[in-house]
């Protein structure tokens, strides 16, 4: 499909499955090297991370890796309210653990910079970034990202795991607000 309607927005296609797939690859080539004997924990930020960290997951299966799941939550409607708050928190003890943080999108770097300060309270040897789509136009903290699928620009997005008020997650493409 090159549009869709969700709710009261149109939006249109700007990535498809397969970019994103190759993508995701690329990065699952340099995680394989650079976590190789380090027993990482990958932990997928809720909601919009999930087919991303499946996907990823699916292209690591030579890593000895473990992935647990972290709900956060900071959207209305299309922008970030910028109060983010813990919704389902990590059970898993990660004290000198290498810990990748597996995130769907990074825009302002909030949301990412209150999971980095979470995780390295708790004692983690290391904390990397991983994220599908980084929008380098909107960030507005000053974040290391390890690992970037895609650089975007500063639009609103929907679709593989993004939605727009609860709608479009199920989509396999990305698509991009008609203005």
């Amino acid at each position: 499909m090159k549009r869709i309607k969700l709710w009261d927005k149109e939006f249109e296609m700007s990535l498809s499955y397969e970019e994103i797939q190759t993508a995701i690859k690329k990065m699952a080539v340099q995680m394989k090297i650079d976590l190789e004997g380090k027993n990482a924990l990958f932990v997928c930020i809720l909601n919009g991370s999930f087919i991303f960290a499946a996907d990823l997951m699916k292209n690591l299966e030579l890593i000895d890796a473990e992935i647990s799941f972290l709900k956060l939550a900071s959207y209305t409607g299309t922008s970030s309210s910028g109060d983010i708050k813990e919704l389902i928190g990590l059970n898993e003890n990660i004290k000198d653990r290498t810990v990748v943080v597996l995130e769907d999108i990074v825009d302002s770097g909030h949301t990412i910079a209150d999971v980095i300060a979470q995780i390295s309270q708790r004692g983690a040897k290391e904390v990397k970034i991983a994220t599908l789509l980084f929008k380098p136009d909107a960030m507005k903290k000053k974040i290391h990202l390890d690992y970037v699928g895609l650089a975007i620009p500063n639009d609103f997005i929907v679709g593989y795991g993004l939605d727009y008020d609860r709608r479009g997650r199920n989509f396999k493409d990305i698509y991009t607000l008609v203005k």
